[in-house]
């Protein structure tokens, strides 16, 4: 059986003795150079997970830079309402994404300890794999949200392209790429959780959702793209219709 990180069960009792029983600090609130270091050391966790929600986090920045570049620009000034919303879709994403690479390092670690239950008695043997089942649920989720967080982000990416900065398009080119690759890395990680399951049903939904993530991300980047290529303005995005009551008769 394959476990979270991409390790075969062979592997797991030596890979689960670099877990440490008490958290270590937020990635966020590392430096980079620190966060690249414990992602190079043999510990556990930061694994590809982490790593895959980190780059979206970059992407996701890249998003709120280019608006913040737009803003205040008489060329740019009738897309006002997008780089409000895409500036603020990126800070909040990247922060959302930053919270996923700790989200999927403990998910890790709860598996870990899963597979470290006593199984001497027919009686452990069932609560230890109730519980490896469990948290393999949450180790397919996490990596699930940060595929979601990566749509979400090349949505923002695709409504700037041709409607910012044109000065820093190419800055919307990298963040679909980082994107898209931080969402593949997170779909080998929803991948690798799910013969833990033990519920075919249930792998098969969420296979289900993360085919459809991919392929949201994939348009909405390769758009993103294309925009950004044309080197073109585009017309202004229509503005949400807002759902204001039906005024009653009197």
């Amino acid at each position: 059986m394959t476990h979270p990180g991409g390790r075969v069960s062979g592997e797991a009792d030596s890979y689960n003795r670099g877990m440490s029983d008490s958290p270590g600090p937020r990635f966020g609130s590392l430096t980079i150079d620190g966060f690249i270091e414990q992602l190079a050391s043999s510990a556990p966790v930061p694994g590809g997970g982490s790593a895959a929600a980190v780059a979206a986090g970059l992407a996701a920045s890249l998003v709120a830079m280019v608006a913040g570049l737009s803003v205040d620009r008489p060329i740019y000034a009738r897309f006002a309402s997008t780089h409000v919303r895409a500036g603020g879709a990126g800070r909040a994403l990247a922060a959302r994404l930053l919270g996923l690479a700790d989200e999927d390092a403990a998910a890790y670690g709860a598996f870990a300890a899963a597979m470290k239950l006593p199984r001497a008695t027919d009686q452990e043997k069932a609560v230890r794999l109730a519980a490896i089942r469990a948290a393999a649920v949450t180790a397919a989720e996490v990596p699930l949200r940060t595929l979601e967080a990566c749509r979400d982000l090349v949505v923002a990416s695709e409504a700037l392209a041709g409607r910012s900065n044109r000065n820093a398009a190419s800055d919307l080119a990298v963040a679909s790429r980082l994107a898209e690759a931080a969402a593949h890395g997170a779909a080998e990680n929803v991948m690798v959780n799910l013969p833990a399951l033990g519920d075919e049903e249930r792998a098969d939904e969420l296979r289900g959702r993360m085919e459809t993530l991919l392929a949201e991300v994939a348009d909405h980047a390769e758009s993103t793209r294309a925009f950004v290529e044309l080197s073109e303005l585009r017309d202004p995005e229509p503005e949400p219709v807002s759902a204001e009551p039906e005024p009653r008769l009197a």
